[in-house]
């Protein structure tokens, strides 16, 4: 899950839905955007900003919560991208209600949406149309965010992520891709010290999208780079091999 077909560097007239556009990434990422002429479907659990028609915000806003995200089925439909960027960061809290919205919010949320983009994209007539779907996952899949809640449902989700691509058939990976964005400490209203800035951050995701990478590393960490292509590529095999195993048993 390393390379995938390169995307279409036309970005004019793409609808992009991003989660979380309110915060500092899914800002950077609609103004990039938009300056190659996408159009921004902007999803927020907050309330919708008031009209704003600078080019750095969203010509569209849809308001939704997690544990809702059937109601989203429409506005997907309409999108050829969509990234799933929403998150929650209790830090180091530890309690059962900290742990359990964390778990809803970064992991289970992420994954009932992608799987009804999913089931949505397969569903609709015309495959010769390209979809595909973004997660920021974060490099807190494989290493310490201080935040042990975090931890495990980033892990929780890059894990479930990569599962999914797996039991894709080559015929669907041909009209439908899974990114996973695997980002370091950047400036957030989530991490106020972080290294790198989101604009930066943001340029850098599509810049690698572009060249056709399925996996996105951005971070000041060195070991990120080597460890998680490694895992990655032992999860995807682990998962083969249970396929495999499932189809002699069958």
């Amino acid at each position: 899950m390393v390379i995938n077909s390169a995307l279409n560097k036309n970005w004019v007239g793409k609808r992009i839905g991003i989660t979380g556009a309110n915060g500092a990434l899914g800002q950077a990422l609609t103004k990039c955007l938009r300056a190659k002429e996408a159009l921004i479907v902007g999803i927020t659990h907050g309330e919708i900003p008031k009209k704003d028609l600078s080019v750095e915000a969203p010509q569209e806003w849809v308001q939704w919560e997690c544990g809702k995200e059937a109601y989203l089925e429409e506005t997907l439909a309409g999108l050829d991208i969509l990234i799933i960027n929403h998150g929650k960061n209790h830090r180091g809290s530890q309690t059962f209600e900290d742990l359990s919205e964390a778990l809803e919010i970064n992991a289970l949320s992420s994954w009932r949406l992608m799987k009804l983009f999913q089931s949505i994209s397969q569903k609709q007539n015309d495959m010769s149309i390209p979809r595909e779907i973004w997660i920021n996952t974060s490099e807190a899949e494989i290493q310490p965010a201080l935040s042990p809640a975090y931890e495990i449902s980033k892990r929780l989700i890059g894990q479930l992520t990569t599962l999914n691509w797996t039991n894709l058939s080559k015929e669907q990976r041909k009209n439908y891709t899974i990114r996973k964005l695997i980002l370091g400490p950047f400036q957030s209203e989530l991490n106020p010290i972080g290294l790198m800035t989101p604009s930066w951050v943001a340029n850098q995701i599509i810049r690698q999208a572009e060249f056709g990478l399925s996996l996105i590393i951005i971070t000041p960490n060195p070991i990120t780079y080597l460890l998680m292509p490694i895992t990655e590529i032992l999860r995807v095999l682990y998962s083969k091999l249970m396929l495999l195993n499932q189809k002699q048993k069958d």
